[in-house]
């Protein structure tokens, strides 16, 4: 029974001679390789503090490059203990493709946050219509894009479904031709019309006077004669001035006696005797 239990030192003395050395490389290795990545990191954030580069894309590219140091390091340190590398990367890439395959809706929604990012399609507080939705732009996550409507609801269309749809910048530009149409009746004269919305649009204070004013008759339609007025202004002020318009066209056409046709229906009855 003593003889079982008891230590056979050669097996130690086997594996001290034939490990110990890799072991005491591999931890030398482990502990410089810690150092450079912590160094290397900290260089990588300094670049990116003095550059111009997207918050979010600041945390992502900080974390990738983190991922990419530790997994060749964990490498280095296979490769020094003896284990085939090849071997260890094999089973790596075909871990990494499983989970690619259990998460690839999120991979694309990744990807797409990575180009928007960098491409800087639109930004944050930028007024956009994509995907069936349209807000303004309150942040852009690597996986998602949040959008608050103007009743204030909040919008969250994953990156992916965005970065591959088309989408419209209305905050895009500093200016802004706002087009509205104005029906009114046949019986009305067309000079008069013309000289009353362009009366309007001169006076107003926000309106460019150079792109200036623009009004043209654009059709004859079933019931009314249509005309289009077209005017220039900043993207800040597009909203605001268009409800004005809206608001002060009605007002002067009901004090010049200018009618606005609407649909109706004439109803006739036939009585048989």
């Amino acid at each position: 029974m003593e003889n079982f239990f008891k230590f056979d030192t050669t097996v130690l003395q086997t594996f001290a001679i034939t490990y110990g050395g890799k072991l005491i490389s591999g931890l030398i290795i482990l502990i410089i390789g810690l150092k450079l990545i912590k160094y290397i990191t900290k260089l990588f954030r300094s670049g990116l503090e003095r550059s111009s580069v997207d918050k979010s894309l600041y945390a992502f590219l900080l974390s990738a490059t983190k991922v990419t140091l530790y997994i060749l390091l964990v490498t280095i340190l296979v490769d020094t203990l003896g284990v085939d590398t090849a071997s260890f990367i094999a089973v790596l890439g075909s871990a990494g493709l499983a989970i690619g395959l259990a998460i690839q809706g999120s991979l694309s929604n990744l990807a797409g946050g990575v180009l928007i990012l960098f491409l800087k399609p639109f930004k944050a507080g930028d007024f956009i219509e994509a995907v069936g939705h349209g807000g303004i732009v309150e942040e852009i996550q690597l996986f998602y894009t949040i959008l608050n409507t103007p009743d204030n609801k909040k919008i969250i269309i994953p990156n992916g479904e965005l970065a591959n749809s088309s989408a419209t910048n209305h905050s895009a530009n500093d200016t802004r031709r706002i087009d509205l149409t104005f029906g009114v009746g046949y019986e009305d004269d067309v000079h008069k019309v013309k000289q009353i919305l362009m009366d309007i649009a001169k006076k107003h204070p926000l309106i460019f006077k150079n792109p200036e004013p623009q009004v043209v008759l654009t059709e004859h339609a079933d019931s009314s004669v249509n005309f289009s007025l077209r005017v220039w202004c900043k993207t800040e002020d597009y909203w605001n001035i268009r409800f004005e318009l809206m608001e002060t066209v009605k007002i002067k056409f009901d004090q010049e006696s200018i009618n606005i046709p609407y649909p109706q229906m004439d109803v006739h009855l036939i009585q048989n005797d």
